[in-house]
């Protein structure tokens, strides 16, 4: 073999390890995003494997894994999550209401695999808002308009317990649910309010007259009292005890240090006469 020969094959050599070295380099980047997978803090994995199916007894932690690039690791928030939904609802008479709702759920870090492999990644539009949404049907078509927009609290608590018990069925924790509005017609509205303040009134007015009745009796109460006290002093004021109560109060006037009579005669009912010298 000749040196130009040499030559010619040495570079080809140098041209088939450069192209190699490209395509492996080439082939890694485009299979790196399957093969080095890093799950985020607040995140799980499942692993489907493409020869035997989901991986339902492991759930990759957070961290960095290698796996082969026919299989498929599917990361899946684990954070308290909340998403806002409006829709309509039929009250039991019929009456079209408006409502805004909050859901803040979160999966099940235990059954994520269950989860994956009988709702798969999209839970939210499949499983979150079509139940929470199906229970407040549910409820607010037992209820009329007035009911509804009287007890709401009560209505809300167990619409949370109902989807509470939905969603945890389907591997999914429901933290809190939040109506953010229920919005009647105006009409309906204003009639239900109307209702509500002539209730109000009439339980009012009748706050007074239950006390004025009661006034009433004890006003008659007392009247007896006084009436009875009168008859019984009346027997024991007879004119003798009335004098000396007269006279008794005539010494404690005399003796006090403050007083300054003249006593003359008596007065009537045989009483002395006190006269105020200073007195002009």
């Amino acid at each position: 073999m000749s040196i130009l020969e040499k030559v010619k094959f040495i570079k080809n050599i140098s041209i088939f390890l450069i192209m190699f070295i490209l395509t492996v380099i080439a082939l890694i980047l485009l299979i790196w995003h399957r093969v080095f997978i890093t799950v985020e803090a607040g995140e799980a994995g499942v692993l489907f494997k493409r020869w035997s199916g989901t991986v339902i007894d492991r759930v990759y932690s957070e961290g960095f894994w290698i796996i082969f690039p026919w299989d498929k690791l599917t990361r899946y928030n684990l954070r308290i999550q909340e998403i806002k939904h409006d829709f309509a609802v039929l009250s039991k008479q019929g009456l079209t209401i408006d409502i805004k709702i909050s859901i803040r759920f979160r999966p099940d870090s235990n059954m994520v695999s269950i989860l994956h492999q009988k709702i798969g990644p999209n839970y939210i539009t499949s499983v979150v808002i079509p139940e929470v949404e199906a229970v407040i049907r549910r409820f607010f078509g037992q209820f009329n308009d007035e009911e509804i927009y009287t007890s709401k609290k009560a209505i809300l608590e167990k619409i949370i317990n109902d989807s509470r018990e939905e969603l945890s069925d389907k591997f999914i924790i429901l933290d809190d649910l939040i109506v953010r509005k229920i919005e009647f017609p105006k009409t309906v509205q204003d009639s239900i309010q109307s209702k509500i303040t002539q209730y109000h009134k009439f339980k009012e007015y009748e706050y007074r007259i239950e006390r004025e009745k009661l006034e009433a009796e004890r006003k008659v109460i007392e009247a007896n009292g006084i009436d009875k006290y009168k008859r019984i002093i009346s027997k024991d004021l007879t004119d003798n005890y009335l004098r000396w109560k007269g006279i008794e109060a005539t010494n404690n006037l005399a003796i006090s240090d403050n007083s300054k009579v003249v006593i003359i005669g008596a007065g009537k009912d045989g009483l002395p006469l006190i006269l105020n010298p200073d007195t002009k």
